[in-house]
């Protein structure tokens, strides 16, 4: 087997903690992943990966041989492209997965401006607000919002999303409408819990500059940001929610913003990269022009 190939096989390892996940990301037989691998420590003379039954982990020589790999992968997939770049325009296809209300409001509906400059590219689009693994799914990119895990992973920052309170009209006829967080104890939320954890989301606000948190009484609890505004539409209590998703609603007047003066902290927005040191052409302007439309339509 090339040499080259023993590299991405066992990069592939590394990255997926497993010769069983590598092997179906790469679409390949265990048994050719686990074989490449120890002909790669045969020419080594070194043992690069420390395996159990349950996990798969690289030794002190395998952490420093796939850094090494990763330059070097990265250095050989650029030297390919030197030449074939200037001349021909990016194509090929990319795995890409954005949180849903993104997807489905902002990234569907420019996608013909995309293609338009960039027509030789094809793109899968996963648009779900669970997090994917990008490694072990294959994914190109990923749009995350909120605080980052230290993943390993490439991340661009592209701003902060803005959180507003809102309730509708419906609501505050009924309630009133709250002046400062002192008074939400007379008042209800609609819940939100996180689809991946289900942990259930408090009330933030910034005060004085800290953080400060309440859990709401709530008489409904919603796991997608689809059902967290109807609810809201419905008078069934105030939500924090970034203000680009309900824009439309508040020009229209069906939702109104509450306590501008104590929103929650502002959400990080970030670009996820698999952990390569060089990224393909077609990724690259991908990359840029998403960036664009995300500060253009989500970062207002």
């Amino acid at each position: 087997m090339d040499r080259i190939d023993l590299f991405r096989i066992f990069a592939r390892v590394v990255e997926c903690s497993s010769f069983t996940r590598a092997a179906d990301t790469l679409g390949m037989p265990r048994s050719s992943v686990s074989a490449a691998v120890q002909e790669l420590e045969t020419r080594l003379g070194t043992r690069l990966l420390n395996r159990t039954t349950r996990s798969v982990s690289p030794t002190q020589d395998g952490t420093a041989f796939y850094e090494r790999c990763v330059g070097l992968m990265a250095d050989v997939e650029e030297a390919e492209a030197l030449f074939r770049q200037s001349a021909a325009r990016p194509s090929g296809k990319l795995r890409v997965d954005v949180p849903g209300r993104i997807g489905r409001l902002i990234i569907a509906p420019v996608l013909p401006d995309f293609f338009g400059r960039f027509p030789d590219i094809q793109l899968d689009l996963g648009v779900t607000d669970r997090a994917v693994n990008l490694i072990e799914d294959n994914i190109d990119c990923a749009l995350r919002v909120g605080p980052l895990r230290d993943s390993g992973l490439i991340a661009r920052a592209l701003g902060e999303l803005r959180l507003i309170n809102v309730a509708s009209p419906r609501y505050i006829e009924r309630y009133g409408k709250p002046r400062s967080p002192d008074k939400l104890s007379a008042h209800w939320a609609v819940n939100y819990a996180s689809p991946s954890t289900g942990r259930v989301e408090d009330w933030e606000w910034i005060e004085s500059g800290a953080l400060k948190s309440l859990a709401m009484k709530s008489r409904v609890t919603v796991n997608s940001a689809e059902a967290y505004i109807a609810c809201c539409l419905a008078g069934l209590g105030l939500i924090q929610i970034p203000a680009y998703d309900v824009k439309h609603h508040l020009e229209s007047g069906k939702l109104v913003e509450v306590m501008p003066r104590h929103r929650a902290a502002p959400m990080p927005i970030t670009l996820l990269y698999p952990h390569r040191q060089h990224l393909s052409r077609r990724l690259q302007v991908f990359a840029d022009w998403l960036e664009a439309v995300i500060k253009q339509n989500v970062l207002v």
